[in-house]
């Protein structure tokens, strides 16, 4: 907290320890000396704001001149673990130990500021170190040797060779200040993405590195003409906080989490702040902020140097109707283009111009009129609706269908162009799955090492076009039609719903036994068995360490790449073993019933079931050697991004775009900034209905409220079952830990990175999925009852509420309270 003796504002007393050698090791915050070339380019803003009486936290400058003087003629500029083992040049060290001592001492942030940083044309951001909450002068000398190392970071060196920066009297300055106990903290946009008109602000709960660094979905408020016009108040997870030893991210309590980080006054005051800097800038700006006790403080600010964020939006394509269903549990978030362009390379019959999947909003969507079109012109309308119905969830009738600008005749010829080859390249590729199934795995790990081991931009070129290309154009084809097999359970479901519907569910159960695993479960039932010392972690993480959450996002890291993901999941893991016991005994009552009720049926019955198993257990064993070769595209990305110093901006490219990159053409990072600017706004919003029928705004709709009607949420059946209890919504599976035993799981969507957390569930409700959804497929195998693809249940459902689920009708009841029930399960426990 900001202490009463040093304001913020630059106008104080300039310190007696001040010392004006011709070139100052050190310079006040605001002192009129803190320019570009001696205080680097993040230092000279935050001087220009001191000196402008905004609200910065105190602070000082170790300037160039300091860089230079630890400089040895023996320095060894490419190995910057020299640098941190060097020892500090006495007048240095005195100088900076003198400076921290008149800020008072106690925690501090320690940033890196370059001689080329944060330049209208060109930004330095995330390319050098800073360190946050550093105590003690011993442990600020060494994060200054750290950010000077950085310096010469490979991923530094290339970025700056890419760009033409020369190196040149290169120099790198520090800026020390106190660290702001910050309750709530963000980023500021003087200028809306998409209407230049409007401020735009993020906020979470504590500081905001969470914010900045994409880690929680932040609320936003929008202000224009002086006055707040909308706001969105998310879901906010996770919260960095100060500890003795620096940073961390902690769960943010219950009562906060849906709680409006700032109120209008507040929102108001902040946007005036920025138009203050950008007058201050003269031009748009990106504002870092936080919020203690004393009031806001500006932390940095930087040029905006694209304002319009590019618009993802296929709905405006064309009059259809899109679906997520399926295809938004498997890819829950808002995609990167990086993402985007793999998932849309993947094969897909389209009808004509009339594309077969798209991106509304930065989610992906399968377009539904295609096929209904097909079935419509063959005269079948009425059992295509029915089978779309079974593949991504029945369509209400209200709901309407829009057709296609075709005529019957245009159709028909349009589909044979299209399904010939379709079907004709499904039926190879049905052929080779088999051996591809076998091989991936090997195949992968192969590609990851290689990867690792490239050195040149060339080289790794060199590799996408022998091996990685051939794996997303050819493999992953394959593996894709793999994961689209059958739905061979289709038919003998239905005989069992007519035979005995009381058992329909259980007896199409049984994809996975003891001799063969389901894929989906694999993550879940792996972690039992390494817990039981069946298997150890190397064989956990080669078998399974592909799966989580977010698997098809390569811009998110893989549980391999993380040495505690294991711990963590262990620790809140329920018993799977015994559910799956629970219901192979209630499959083997309900098997004798329904032979003693229909023996001459029984034996082509269970033939059938057989049969539909194992192709369940294809499709799932397809899909996850699918998400396995997306671990070798963000692999790949990754090391493009270090060798070319270009790090995360690459994934904001699509892959071509990548592939152009590495030839020495940094042409498509121009667009950089504003596909940057169209994720931070798409993942702002809450998720999207799980039908659209035409065009869609995404904006638009999340600033209108879609309160149901009666109280009643309704979405597909997933697995039978009728449950009361209390709520638990969770955001991501990252919560996992506040699921209690028993308590109702209500999520965005549930796919195999969330398996985990079923044990514990008495129920699971969720926003995305569809019946025949990899979610609904492994809580039936669990006997969990489920209802999948309300499209808004995380925003109707708060943590605690009293409801009953029925999974067979797939509807979810908010019920009342009991009398003085509802104390006792307040978000605070």
């Amino acid at each position: 907290m900001t202490d009463p003796e040093q304001p913020r504002s630059p106008q104080a007393p300039e310190p007696l320890w001040l010392v004006r050698p011709p070139e100052p090791l050190v310079l006040a915050l605001g002192d009129p000396a803190a320019d570009l070339a001696a205080v680097g380019g993040k230092g000279a803003s935050l001087a220009a704001l001191a000196r402008a009486g905004l609200p910065v936290p105190p602070g000082f400058h170790i300037t160039t001149a300091a860089y230079r003087a630890f400089l040895f003629p023996d320095t060894r500029l490419g190995d910057p673990a020299a640098f941190i083992r060097s020892a500090m040049p006495p007048s240095v060290a005195t100088a900076v130990e003198h400076a921290y001592t008149a800020l008072g001492g106690g925690p501090v942030a320690v940033r890196s500021s370059a001689t080329a940083e944060d330049l209208a044309d060109l930004s330095f951001a995330g390319q050098h170190d800073s360190f946050l909450g550093v105590v003690g002068a011993e442990a600020v000398l060494d994060a200054v040797r750290r950010c000077w190392a950085s310096l010469w970071t490979d991923r530094a060196v290339a970025y700056r060779e890419r760009h033409g920066v020369s190196e040149d009297g290169l120099a790198l300055a520090v800026v020390v200040q106190r660290m702001v106990r910050a309750t709530a903290a963000g980023v500021l946009f003087t200028a809306n993405p998409v209407d230049p008109s409007e401020t735009v602000v993020n906020a979470a709960w504590g500081l905001g590195e969470a914010v900045v660094g994409g880690r929680v979905t932040a609320d936003t408020y929008v202000v224009a003409g002086g006055a707040e016009v909308r706001r969105e108040i998310a879901d906010k997870a996770v919260m960095t906080v100060q500890t003795t030893s620096g940073t961390e991210d902690v769960p943010v309590p219950p009562s906060l989490r849906r709680a409006a980080a700032l109120d209008t006054r507040q929102v108001l005051e902040l946007a005036a702040l920025g138009a203050r800097v950008r007058e201050l800038h003269g031009g748009e700006v990106d504002v870092e902020w936080a919020r203690d006790a004393d009031g806001f403080a500006l932390l940095q600010a930087r040029p905006i140097t694209t304002q319009a964020a590019e618009v993802w939006n296929d709905s405006l394509l064309g009059d259809y109707l899109w679906t997520s269903a399926n295809i938004g549990e498997a890819i829950p978030s808002v995609m990167t283009p990086a993402t985007w362009s793999l998932v849309r390379s993947m094969p897909a019959p389209s009808l004509g111009p009339h594309p077969s999947k798209g991106n509304i909003g930065g989610r992906c969507y399968l377009n539904l009129s295609v096929p209904l079109a097909v079935g419509g012109a063959l005269g079948l309308r009425g059992p295509a609706r029915r089978v779309v119905g079974r593949m991504f969830g029945r369509i209400p009738g209200d709901v309407e269908v829009p057709p296609l600008p075709m005529t019957r005749g245009a159709v028909l010829r349009a589909a044979a162009d299209a399904m010939v080859p379709f079907v004709r390249q499904g039926r190879e590729f049905q052929r080779r799955l088999p051996e591809l199934l076998a091989r991936t795995p090997g195949r992968c790990a192969v590609l990851r090492e290689r990867i690792a081991k490239v050195t040149g931009t060339g080289e790794l070129l060199a590799l996408w076009r022998s091996d990685v290309d051939s794996l997303l154009r050819t493999d992953c084809a394959i593996l894709d039609a793999g994961g689209r097999t059958a739905r061979a359970g289709e038919r003998v479901a239905a005989q069992l719903r007519k035979l005995a519907p009381d058992d329909a569910a259980v007896l199409a159960t049984g994809l996975h036994s003891a001799d063969e695993d389901l894929a989906s479960l694999g993550p879940l039932v792996g972690l039992a068995r390494l817990r039981a010392g069946e298997i150890d972690r190397e064989t956990y993480a080669r078998q399974w360490g592909h799966r989580c959450a977010d698997e098809y996002e390569v811009s998110v890291p893989r549980p391999f790449e993380d040495p505690e993901w294991l711990d963590r999941e262990l620790a809140i893991l329920g018993d799977p073993i015994g559910l799956l016991d629970r219901q192979s005994e209630a499959r083997a009552a309900a098997w004798e019933r329904f032979t003693a009720e229909h023996p001459r049926r029984a034996p082509g019955i269970r033939r059938a079931l057989e049969k539909a198993a194992e192709a369940g257990r294809v499709r799932e064993r397809a899909r996850s050697e699918m998400v396995r070769t997306f671990s070798v595209f963000r692999a790949f990305i990754v090391r493009a991004g270090e060798l070319t110093g270009h790090g995360d901006d690459l994934f904001m490219l699509p892959i071509d775009d990548i592939l152009t990159v590495l030839t020495g053409d940094e042409t498509p990072l121009a667009a950089v900034p504003a596909r940057r600017a169209a994720y931070r706004l798409y993942r702002s919003l809450p998720p999207y209905p799980t039908l659209i029928s035409g065009q869609f705004d995404p904006l638009s709709w999340s600033a209108t409220d879609h309160e149901p009607v009666d109280g009643t949420i309704t979405g597909f059946p997933g697995v039978p079952g009728i449950v009361t209890g209390r709520v638990r919504v969770m955001s991501t599976v990252d919560e996992a830990e506040a699921l209690k035993q028993g308590e109702i799981l209500v999520a965005p969507s549930t796919n195999v990175g969330w398996t985990p957390v079923f044990p514990r569930a008495a129920a699971i409700i969720t926003d995305v999925g569809a019946p025949l959804s990899h979610a609904a497929i492994v809580a039936r195998e669990l006997g969990i009852p489920a209802v999948v693809g309300c499209g808004n249940a995380t925003t109707h459902l708060a943590t605690g509420d009293l409801i009953r689920v029925n999974g067979a009708k797939g509807t979810v009841e908010r019920l009342p309270e009991p009398d003085g029930a509802s104390d006792q399960h307040d978000d605070a426990d």
